[in-house]
């Protein structure tokens, strides 16, 4: 029996990561997904993906968090414990670290885009219109102006 390569049982770690965030995960969890020790599972994911698997669970708990600061009008700790986070402090100074503002200044920053633009509704169901429709009215014309001739 061939075994799977190394970095295609990390990619399950990985996609669980994904896919679980909010979920209290760690490298034991992790490194059980991946079929590997958790020394050894450490080791390979920072070697495969350039980055500790714990890292990589912070970035993505944050990464959705600022999603949802630009896009949600919830609380910080609300979203702090949405993505999986137990402390409203130690959120603000990762979140700090990693985008450069705070949380509540990040969500000043980026308001939601109805704030910012106004698409009128005929353009919203222009573009709502089935390409194909389109299409087929303009190939009848075609045809028929060249049936004319």
């Amino acid at each position: 029996m061939i075994s799977a390569h190394p970095a295609r049982h990390l990619l399950r770690a990985k996609d669980l990561v994904d896919a679980r965030y909010r979920e209290p995960l760690d490298v034991k969890v992790l490194a059980r997904a991946a079929k590997l020790s958790p020394a050894h599972f450490g080791r390979e994911f920072r070697r495969e993906f350039g980055e500790s698997p714990h890292r990589y669970l912070q970035m993505r708990r944050l990464e959705r968090a600022a999603a949802l600061l630009r896009n949600t009008d919830r609380s910080v700790a609300d979203i702090c414990l949405t993505v999986g986070l137990r402390s409203v402090g130690s959120f603000t100074t990762s979140f700090r670290r990693t985008y450069g503002m705070t949380p509540t200044q990040y969500r000043a920053a980026h308001p939601p885009a109805l704030t910012r633009v106004y698409v009128p509704t005929c353009v919203l169901m222009a573009q709502a219109r089935p390409e194909t429709a389109r299409l087929e009215k303009t190939g009848e014309q075609a045809l028929a102006s060249v049936a004319s001739e």
